[in-house]
C-alpha cells in the first residue's frame, strides 16, 4: 500500500500568521498565509494543492481507462478549480470545475466520452472528494 504525506507549519495567528507546506517527497514546499488562500496574495492554499491533486489523478485515470481500451492516448491535460466559500458560519469547498483534453488516436467521441467519466469517477481523488456538492466535468477530444 503506498502512503503519502505532506507537512504544514504556521506561526501566528490567522490573519497576520503565515506558514509553509511541504511534500513528504520535497517536490514542491511552498508559502501559505490568510490572504493567498482568502485572496490573492502570493503562495499556496490547501485547496490549489487539492486542485492539483484532482487534475493529476483525472489525467492518470483517464490514461489508464483509454489504455486498457487499446486507445493510448497521445496527451491529456486536465485543470481542476475548487471554488472555497463562506457557509454556516465556516468555510467549505463548494464547487470543483474539471476540464480534460485529450489527444488519443482512433477513438470516436462516444467511447472517448464514456472513458472519461468514468475515470473522473473512479479516480481516488474524486472519491476522497465526493462530499463537494458540484463536480462539473467538461471532457474535450483534441484531433
Amino acid at each position: 500500500m503506498a502512503q503519502r504525506s505532506a507537512t504544514a507549519h504556521w506561526h501566528g495567528d490567522l490573519r497576520s500568521g503565515s506558514g509553509r507546506m511541504r511534500l513528504g517527497s520535497g517536490a514542491f514546499e511552498g508559502a501559505y498565509s490568510f490572504d493567498s488562500r482568502f485572496g490573492e496574495a502570493g503562495g499556496t492554499n490547501p485547496e490549489e494543492l487539492i486542485a492539483a491533486a484532482h487534475a493529476g489523478c483525472l489525467a492518470m485515470a483517464t490514461a489508464a481507462g483509454l489504455t486498457r481500451a487499446g486507445f493510448p492516448p497521445e496527451s491529456i491535460s486536465t485543470t481542476a478549480r475548487v471554488a472555497l466559500e463562506a457557509k454556516d458560519g465556516g468555510f467549505a469547498i463548494s464547487r470543483i470545475e474539471l476540464s480534460l483534453e485529450a489527444s488519443v488516436p482512433g477513438i470516436d467521441e462516444a467511447t472517448f466520452q464514456k472513458i472519461a467519466a468514468e475515470a473522473k469517477q473512479g479516480c481516488p481523488v474524486s472519491k476522497a472528494l465526493a462530499a463537494v456538492p458540484d463536480i462539473p466535468f467538461t471532457a474535450v477530444l483534441r484531433r
